[in-house]
């Protein structure tokens, strides 16, 4: 390929060729839609959340807006059951994106981080226990790169405490543990459908698995406005729905999620396989991660990645600030050197399902030579 107008020959992710390669289905599933006249809570989601749920292995998938509607919906139907109150406590990774936080002080209730595994990138489970006050109520993992966070120390701790577990699944769609589905391992799971995600829309979107029949209820009704029936309010909710046309699209896309999946497992193993250099180091993922982001840390990561732009290969960090140091959130912070250190080091290379082979070993061997 011809480098042209500065643009990179390898880009991150390359969301329009991951279209053209089927856009005849996406076309034909967008044409259905236009052609019923209905565009919002009709056929369209409700087979996405029936086939959704039924992949995820729940009973209930609820469509809404975005991923972090998704979890703030999960959260605020727990304060309308009386399972949280204003002013409790949910525990949350300190290295995560920042709409899991956004979601809990959202809902007015307190965010109390936890360093990560610097190993596995996931919430230490070894610091969860210690991080309990009588005002905890809730734990959320966050599986951070498309890896799994949970674990069975994590769910003995829930249950002792009489702890709601929720999943940040929004980089994880199809990724399993023991054969379990992530988005069906806690109480409740926020799944986001942004264009780059495993699972991704032409748009914003985002879903809510659980098997709490109540839950799911209460989290739909709060999705429209705090309407189970037209016109008439029973709470105060918002304005977060899935459209029709969004549902049709992740319907037929959801029918490759695993080819799709075993693609990016590929890419990465080509990577865990070849990059040999003593200034990277590459992340230990879980035995079904499905590679969303493919991380890799370096001390020298902001010369790492002008090396690699000026051998035409884009990365982007997975994030360059954490959320405790961000200016919107003065009161968090204090020193997480763990969630500091992968922050200052990772840079994520491309890996997505339409990249070729010879592309990830070409990267491999750019990062081999470096200094």
């Amino acid at each position: 390929m011809i480098r042209t107008n500065g643009i990179f020959d390898m880009k991150y992710c390359d969301l329009k060729l991951l279209s053209d390669h089927r856009k005849e289905q996406l076309h034909d599933a967008i044409d259905s839609v236009l052609q019923s006249g209905w565009y919002l809570r009709g056929e369209a989601t409700e087979r996405f959340e029936r086939h959704y749920a039924r992949y995820i292995g729940t009973r209930y998938c609820v469509g809404c807006g975005n991923g972090f509607d998704a979890l703030w919906l999960i959260l605020r139907a727990y304060k309308e059951m009386g399972v949280i109150n204003e002013g409790d406590e949910v525990i949350v990774p300190a290295n995560t994106y920042i709409a899991s936080l956004l979601a809990i002080t959202e809902n007015r209730l307190v965010p109390v981080l936890v360093e990560p595994n610097l190993e596995t990138l996931q919430i230490d489970e070894s610091q969860i226990e210690k991080a309990i006050t009588r005002r905890t109520r809730a734990v959320m993992i966050v599986h951070l790169y498309g890896s799994c966070a949970y674990s069975k120390r994590i769910a003995e701790i829930c249950k002792k405490y009489e702890l709601k577990l929720v999943e940040d699944n929004a980089q994880a769609h199809g990724c399993e543990w023991n054969g379990i589905k992530t988005g069906a391992l806690g109480d409740a799971a926020g799944h986001s459908f942004y264009p780059t995600k495993n699972l991704g829309a032409l748009g914003d979107a985002g879903a809510v698995t659980t098997n709490d029949e109540q839950l799911a209820e209460i989290i739909r009704e709060l999705g429209n406005y705090g309407s189970s029936q037209k016109y008439l309010f029973e709470r105060c909710g918002r304005n977060s729905r899935i459209d029709e046309i969004q549902a049709a699209v992740l319907d037929v896309k959801l029918s490759w999620l695993d080819s799709d999946n075993q693609s990016r497992r590929n890419i990465a193993n080509i990577y865990d396989k070849l990059i040999n250099n003593p200034l990277i180091r590459t992340a230990k993922m879980s035995s079904r991660a499905v590679y969303h982001i493919y991380p890799l840390f370096c001390e020298k990561r902001n010369e790492l990645q002008t090396y690699l732009k000026e051998h035409d290969v884009e990365t982007v960090i997975h994030y360059p600030v954490p959320p405790h140091l961000q200016k919107c959130y003065p009161a968090l912070k204090r020193s997480f050197p763990i969630t500091e250190l992968i922050h200052q080091q990772e840079l994520s290379l491309p890996c997505y399902p339409m990249m070729k082979e010879k592309e990830a070993d070409h990267i491999a061997r750019l990062l081999n030579d470096f200094f």
